[in-house]
């Protein structure tokens, strides 16, 4: 263990130890308020570019394991805790979180007060910050920062989203086909699809609409993924030119960008949604679920054509739009993760009203 100090750009900074990992490593500061989910929180590409601050003091004793990885890697640009676990106890468990980190050589802090950090950051809102092993002179390193480019206007898509495209097949009896534009997709969004027939056809963030038509699919999802929505106009053009050609589900970053497409402008929360335990109201049924959310941006209602387009949820904390809904084309979105992972299923019955769209729309079209 050595020395280490977290430094934010308005010249905040905690000190404390960091694991095996030496040097610095830059990305927008923002907690977390999960009490669990630690591995798919690292490993959720959404969070490329970020440092992510967990509120709960304890992270760790569960170690990690295969089955709970959210992509291929680990996409935070550094972790933040009060303290690690180093004797975890679960038998899912393959290695310990921080050998885990290591491996993965991520510039991990404890022994910071995440407390007063937390605090700190819900008032003057999320920040550029830096942790540095190597260069624990605060002045210093707030001259770094000047140098570090802002979330706002960044794309961080096509540093996260595949390549090339691949067929994530259905578990259950395939019923469907759905292309998915990959943004930076979790895996638990596909597993939730497979589980209910759906074949997923996950194709890069560049693929012109032309080319998303001609898999005669059933179905377009538009995934979550990392950074500024409004940096991403190449995305918003295919989704723009597909709407009312086909069901269209987006989540987190989907919802943004087709919110774009409709004509509306998105904004940035002064420190964002990320933890598990947000409240959001389904306007139609009056139902509220506790839901997993990760997300820095929103949609301003305001700016969209409300004889066309209506709000069909709204988180309870702040009263911003987390769901929306066409009046005439079969679209919907949500701001949130039905899929969880970690967090409640409460919102998994989103999944089942994609399924209900596509099959109205093939009865209406046959």
């Amino acid at each position: 263990m050595k020395d280490a100090l977290l430094c934010l750009e308005d010249g905040t900074s905690f000190r404390g130890t960091a694991l095996s990992t030496s040097g610095e490593a830059a990305g927008e500061a923002v907690f977390n308020t999960a009490l669990s989910g630690y591995q798919e929180v690292l490993t959720d590409p959404s969070y490329a570019g970020q440092i992510v601050v967990m509120t709960y003091p304890l992270i760790g004793n569960y170690g990690v394991n295969f089955e709970d990885m959210e992509s291929d890697r680990v996409h935070v640009r550094g972790f933040v805790v009060k303290e690690f676990c180093r004797e975890h106890s679960n038998f899912r468990a393959t290695e310990s979180l921080v050998s885990y980190l290591d491996r993965h050589q991520i510039i991990a802090i404890e022994g910071v007060d995440t407390r007063a950090l937390t605090r700190h950051l819900r008032v003057a809102g999320a920040m550029k910050a830096m942790i540095s092993t190597t260069d624990l002179d605060p002045v210093s390193l707030k001259a770094k920062l000047a140098l570090v480019p802002s979330m706002e206007g960044a794309d961080w898509v096509r540093t996260v989203a595949c390549q090339k495209a691949h067929i994530y097949k259905a578990v259950a009896k395939k019923m469907f086909k759905v292309v998915v534009i990959d943004c930076g997709i979790k895996l638990n969004i596909l597993r939730e699809m497979a589980a209910l027939g759906i074949e997923s056809y996950v194709v890069p963030p560049t693929t012109s609409a032309a080319e998303i038509l001609a898999q005669q699919a059933d179905g377009i999802f538009l995934s979550n993924g990392p950074g500024d929505p409004a940096a991403l106009p190449y995305i918003v053009k295919t989704v723009r030119e597909l709407i009312g050609k086909l069901p269209i589900f987006g989540i987190c970053l989907g919802h943004q960008m087709l919110g774009l497409a409709l004509g509306g402008r998105t904004y940035k929360l002064k420190f964002g949604h990320h933890g598990c335990n947000h409240p959001v109201k389904d306007l139609e049924s009056g139902r509220i679920g506790i839901t997993s959310q990760n997300h820095g941006f929103c949609v301003d209602l305001k700016s969209l054509d409300k004889s066309q387009i209506e709000a069909s949820h709204i988180n309870l904390n702040d009263q911003t739009v987390e769901g929306l809904r066409h009046k005439k084309y079969p679209l919907f979105s949500v701001q949130y993760h039905p899929e969880a992972a970690p967090g409640p299923n409460d919102a998994k019955y989103l999944f089942t009203q994609f399924i209900q769209l596509m099959e109205k729309y093939k009865k209406d079209h046959a």
